[in-house]
């Protein structure tokens, strides 16, 4: 197989997995692609690949940087704004680890820690509830525990204590 039909290959799986994920395909299409690149690429150098839109680009790039996953890059004597995503796919890993925690997790547990101090009703339902809220409430809060020692954590010390964890 020829490289660049390789990594075409690679950025339409990358797009296609990313939707089971609960990720834009496209915005996972922009972000293998700019993985797979060993120059900068601008908007339209995006566009022409992908053939997608300037708008969508513009979105999706936004999207990427605000993630923490891609930057913009100068290059000199271009006018143009370029974009380059990090090699380093343990930091890939652990930087969108962290945004998910943040945007996915800790929100949850807040609303499930005030669901069980707000109600009440002093009902042997309502204990029940309570009941339930707490034991989501400490799934949840070991889950984000788990992903902070994650984030903080260097590769090999992540995959020495999983490995430990399946064989016990």
């Amino acid at each position: 197989m020829e490289l660049e039909a390789a990594k075409l290959k690679y950025i339409q799986t990358w797009g296609s997995l990313a939707t089971s994920w609960g990720i834009n395909k496209t915005m996972a299409q922009v972000h293998a692609l700019l993985l797979v690149s060993i120059e900068p690429l601008s908007a339209e150098d995006i566009m022409d690949t992908l053939k997608i839109s300037r708008g969508n680009v513009n979105m999706n790039v936004r999207a990427l940087i605000d993630w923490g996953i891609v930057r913009k890059e100068f290059v000199v004597g271009e006018r143009k704004e370029f974009f380059v995503a990090d090699k380093d796919i343990w930091e890939l890993f652990k930087q969108v680890t962290k945004e998910r925690k943040k945007r996915e997790i800790e929100p949850v547990i807040k609303v499930l820690e005030e669901l069980q101090n707000d109600v009440k009703e002093e009902s042997e339902e309502a204990e029940q509830f309570k009941k339930l809220m707490q034991d989501l409430s400490s799934v949840t809060s070991t889950v984000n525990n788990i992903l902070d020692k994650a984030i903080k954590a260097d590769e090999h010390w992540l995959l020495s204590s999983f490995t430990k964890m399946i064989k016990k």
